[in-house]
Formats: structure tokens, sequence, C-alpha cells
């Protein structure tokens, strides 16, 4: 009887050890987004040809009011849910058991850099659908009246999708978002682990500066890495077809030869002011957020 009373108390106790490093990501990255939105409505209408952020700003109020720069953040916050729980509770899983495996020493660089790969590739490939309809839900407002999906949430974006094209269709430009979410997460993730370890033991910064720190090293690098990318996967997910049923790009390669040759390599970096503006804030945010979470979690003895 004991022993079955002292199972049932450490059972749910090693359920939550296992879940925390998920449950924590998704929190803070839900945190993040809530504040990061507005912005990350601007970065996109620019990515489209809208204008200046300043331009964007100016026609999304005059037109649409405060509220346009929240149009989307129901699949905002499902993107959160699903891509933040999985890559940072991927990270941290496989951080924690490569530091395992090498007895507790710090990891170099590059093996972080495998593994933020690896939990971007794993975030991406969850979080996909929500991403598809978050970048339509923004994008619709660009498009002609005839040619508007006029979704009402994320959750009527993802019913409409697999009922219009099918199941397999959330995963479209799923190759892009993989790819651009393995960048970001290779220079968001690495370089932030790195960068604690260069502030606390290098410098001796105290955990406040550590952490600011180490968060604005990993936003610059998550944005410097990751853009290129973005753009490309932006191009490909709000693509509509001509009159004659034919789509501007047969694929991602296609759309960075197309890219290259309209606008050069420096295309690739439209709207970059503004989407370090909006990825570095969110970045940032989401560590420290996740460590008050944790370090609430440690003070209730959780």
């Amino acid at each position: 009887m004991a022993d079955a009373k002292q199972q049932q108390v450490v059972a749910p106790s090693a359920v939550w050890m296992t879940v925390k490093p998920f449950v924590n990501g998704g929190a803070s990255g839900m945190l993040a987004t809530c504040v990061i939105q507005p912005i990350d409505m601007v970065k996109v209408k620019i990515q489209l040809g809208e204008g200046s952020a300043a331009t964007v700003t100016k026609k999304m109020l005059a037109n649409e009011g405060i509220g346009s720069f929240y149009k989307g953040l129901s699949a905002g916050l499902l993107r959160q849910a699903t891509y933040t729980t999985a890559r940072l509770g991927s990270f941290r899983v496989l951080t924690n058991k490569a530091v395992e495996a090498n007895e507790g020493k710090p990891l170099p660089l590059l093996q972080k850099a495998v593994i933020g790969l690896t939990a971007g590739a794993i975030g991406a490939s969850v979080g996909s659908p929500a991403d598809l309809a978050l970048i339509r839900m923004q994008a619709d407002s660009t498009l002609p009246a005839a040619q508007r999906r006029n979704y009402k949430n994320a959750f009527h974006a993802l019913y409409r999708i697999v009922a219009d094209e099918g199941v397999l269709a959330l995963w479209k430009g799923a190759g892009p978002t993989v790819v651009r979410a393995m960048s970001l997460n290779m220079g968001m993730l690495a370089s932030y682990d790195q960068s604690v370890e260069l502030f606390r033991d290098k410098f001796g910064a105290g955990e406040l500066s550590t952490m600011l720190g180490a968060s604005a090293v990993s936003g610059f690098f998550a944005s410097a890495c990751s853009l290129p990318f973005d753009y490309v996967k932006t191009q490909i997910q709000k693509m509509q077809p001509d009159a004659n049923g034919k789509y501007p790009y047969t694929g991602s390669l296609d759309c960075v030869m197309k890219t290259l040759k309209s606008g050069g390599p420096f295309k690739f970096y439209t709207g970059f002011p503004v989407y370090c503006v909006r990825i570095a804030p969110h970045v940032m945010l989401t560590w420290i957020f996740l460590n008050q979470i944790q370090k609430f979690e440690k003070d209730m003895g959780l």
C-alpha cells in the first residue's frame, strides 16, 4: 500500500517534468505573440508590396481601424501553441540529453546549432497548418474583394482549407516553412545558450543582464538567418492562380530564381528593419517570459 501511494505521488511529478519544457515553451511564445502581433501584421503587408512601414500603418488605421493590427491573432496564438511548444520543448529535451551524454559539460556551438536545426524542423512540421492560416488571414485584405477568403478565425480557416483544398493543403508551403524554421531556430536557440554561457561565465554578468543580453543576441541572429526563407515562404503561401489557373511560382526554388532575376539577392531582405523589429523583440520576449515562468515554477516548487 505504501509503495502504491508513493507511485501515485511520484507519477504526476514525473509526467509534469516530461511535459514542462513543452508547456513552458508554448506559453512563453503565446504571451510574446500578444505583444508583437501588430508589428507582424505590418511586416507581412510590406513583404506583399504595400509600401513602407509608415505607409502601411497609416493605410491600416485609415481603412480598417486599430483592430486590423490584430487580424489573425487567433491563428498566431494557435501557431505558438503548436510550433513554439514543439520547438522549445524538443530543443530543451534534446539539449539535456546531449549534455548528459557529454558528462555534464557545456555543448560546443556546432552541436547546439544542429539541435536548433532539428528542433526547428520538428516545430515547423507540427505548426505548418496554423502558420498557413495566419499568413492567409493577414494577407486577405491585400487581395481583390472577389478573391478574399474572409476567414472568421484560425479554426474557420483550417476548416475551409480542408473543405476546399483537401487535408494535404494544410501543409502547402511546408517545405519553405520548415527550412525557414530551421534557419531561425539555429540562430535563435544555439546563440541564446552560447550567449548565456558567455555573459554569465566570461563576463560575470548578473541574472537579469545575462537574460537580456543573451535574448538580444538571440533575436538578432534569428532575424539575420531566417528572413530570406521567410520571404520565400510568404510568397508561396499567399500566391493565387491567374485566370488560366496558373500559379506565379511552381515551387520554392522557382520563387528563389525568379526573385533573384527580378530583384537581386537583396530582394530577399525586403522589410528587414521591420522584420528585425518584429522577430528580435518576439524572441527576446519569448525568452524573458520563459525565464519568468521557470522562476515562478521554481519558487512554487513545481
